[in-house]
């Protein structure tokens, strides 16, 4: 089945929480101002993807449609879309014990945001007693992030995972990989691949800088049977949901 879920996990609370303090902190400081090597810098060269609209000649060929992103479509995948209020704003590809969360938001035309998105994402990380380390990875800069979780027994522990995003023609595209493919590059690859595959649609019409660009289900999915139980996720727009890859009947399986 295709299943609708409102996002909902104890990494992601964390993250958002962490996030919305460090924006907060920043507000309060009228001298805080991004680093100049993060902020109004123009997007980077795509030559492998993810790709815009216009730049391919069938989005739809192997990709599921979801209206605001077309995605690869893997044998032995399921896919997840998540729910913020009313509107579908994430989709999640899960591979075995490794998955890729991926989110689009409307970005300014000339310029980039993923150097300012990192930025916040480490100091709300950071500020919550995770670890992050910032390097250059096979798509370009990522986070790779340590972030406190409460485990099931009520101890703490962390999670690790891997922040990758990339900055397109008025749109910026976000993942979060978590997982086997957050430790082991051999588990990543296929990720990284859906991740470089996607397509965005930004749409012509009005949108401020962040918003998230809004998903539908395709045409024939199958929802998931009323009475499931839905949880509410807060937190950041950019932390993402990071769920411990449980199987459920919210997944749907594409073959």
């Amino acid at each position: 089945m295709f299943g609708r879920r409102k996002k909902s996990n104890d990494t992601a609370d964390a993250v958002g929480e962490a996030e919305q303090f460090a924006d907060a902190e920043g507000a309060d400081d009228p001298a805080a101002e991004p680093s100049p090597r993060r902020a109004n810098l123009p997007p980077a060269p795509r030559p492998n993807g993810p790709w815009d609209l216009s730049e391919v000649r069938r989005a739809d060929e192997g990709r599921v449609d979801l209206g605001g992103l077309f995605v690869p479509g893997v044998d032995g995948m399921e896919l997840r879309v998540e729910v913020a209020g009313d509107a579908i704003v994430a989709a999640t590809v899960v591979l075995k014990d490794s998955a890729v969360q991926l989110q689009a938001f409307a970005a300014p035309k000339k310029e980039g945001i993923w150097g300012e998105v990192r930025d916040e994402i480490a100091g709300g990380i950071t500020s919550q007693g995770g670890v992050i380390d910032e390097v250059e990875g096979p798509l370009g800069w990522e986070l790779r992030a340590q972030v406190p979780v409460q485990l099931p027994d009520g101890t703490n522990g962390v999670q690790l995972v891997r922040f990758i995003g990339c900055d397109g023609p008025r749109w910026f595209l976000r993942g979060v990989i978590s997982g086997q493919g957050a430790v082991q590059p051999q588990a990543a690859g296929v990720l990284e691949q859906i991740f470089q595959d996607t397509v965005v649609v930004r749409g012509d019409g009005p949108m401020a800088p962040r918003d998230p660009i809004v998903l539908k289900l395709p045409d024939d999915a199958q929802m998931m049977p009323d009475g499931v139980q839905q949880e509410e996720q807060e937190g950041s727009r950019f932390a993402g949901g990071m769920g411990q890859l449980q199987r459920g009947p919210e997944i749907t399986e594409v073959r």
